[in-house]
């Protein structure tokens, strides 16, 4: 099996460009199970019911999400009944929605989705450390599911590297969001996980983590702007992870970085690695 993992789509534009190349990489690299984070669609603050749908419809299975995602008050509604739309796990308990789900793809293989934020520089939650074990208590690799994505959306590589090791062997792949640039060090854990501390944004990278640059230049040189800045949409940019998951253990057997479209460097990982 075959997972796809994007990280933050940021800007309206990033979903017609998801639209436009999803298919193909879902083709060249057989892919069985497809993650986006997607709490920064609607033009970089939080996500609507409609877009929800719109990326379903392109072959989307979880969307995730992170601290935008209660942004559009419309999207409460929504979550509360869309199980594939997560919220962080260790939210408040009294947060409409889930923070993971068990989606069974149409070779009856189950994959665990899990959504979990950051304490560090992040909104007030539940620890994290404490919270995953919740969940790692009660589903384990190959016993009941055969793959553990986690999406841990957070400001500090630290945090992230020190909870990767932490679940290293218990879980496919722990992935990162939010800081909107993509790391180089995806690898395997020396138990079996696979780990990328950041996976980047899918947006346009002439920006400023996704924002026009101009009004985050004016931002930080008046320090008292206040005005919400709009989403970068002139070039397209893909960024994620792909993994195999090996089909004795669940954990991976191979992780590669995927980025594909305009002003950084692109890499396209061979087939082979895949098939």
């Amino acid at each position: 099996m075959n997972v796809l993992f994007l990280g933050d789509l940021v800007g309206e534009a990033s979903v017609y460009y998801l639209k436009k190349n999803l298919g193909n990489i879902m083709k060249k690299y057989n892919i069985g199970f497809v993650m986006v984070n997607g709490e920064n669609v609607l033009n970089g603050y939080g996500i609507t019911g409609e877009i929800c749908d719109q990326l379903f419809d392109i072959g989307v299975n979880v969307i995730s999400s992170g601290n935008h995602i209660w942004d559009q008050e419309q999207i409460i509604p929504y979550i509360a009944r869309k199980e594939n739309l997560l919220r962080p796990l260790n939210m408040s308990n009294k947060s409409p929605g889930n923070g993971f789900v068990m989606y069974q793809d149409k070779y009856g293989k189950k994959i665990l989705a899990v959504n979990m934020i950051c304490n560090l520089f992040m909104r007030k939650s539940d620890d994290v450390f404490i919270s995953i074990e919740h969940i790692l208590a009660k589903y384990k690799l190959k016993k009941n599911c055969d793959a553990i994505i986690i999406d841990l959306h957070g400001e500090t590589a630290s945090e992230k590297q020190a909870f990767a090791n932490y679940v290293d062997g218990k879980v496919t792949a722990v992935l990162g969001t939010h800081t909107h640039v993509p790391t180089s060090d995806f690898r395997i854990l020396p138990k079996g996980s696979a780990f990328h501390t950041d996976t980047g944004m899918c947006g346009d990278y002439d920006s400023v983590i996704g924002g026009d640059k101009n009004q985050w230049v004016k931002k930080f040189l008046n320090k008292n702007e206040k005005k919400k800045i709009n989403s970068s949409s002139v070039n397209y940019t893909l960024c994620g992870t792909l993994i195999k998951v090996c089909k004795k253990t669940g954990l991976s057997s191979t992780v590669k970085q995927l980025i594909l479209g305009d002003v950084i460097e692109n890499r396209i990982p061979n087939e082979k690695y895949f098939l």
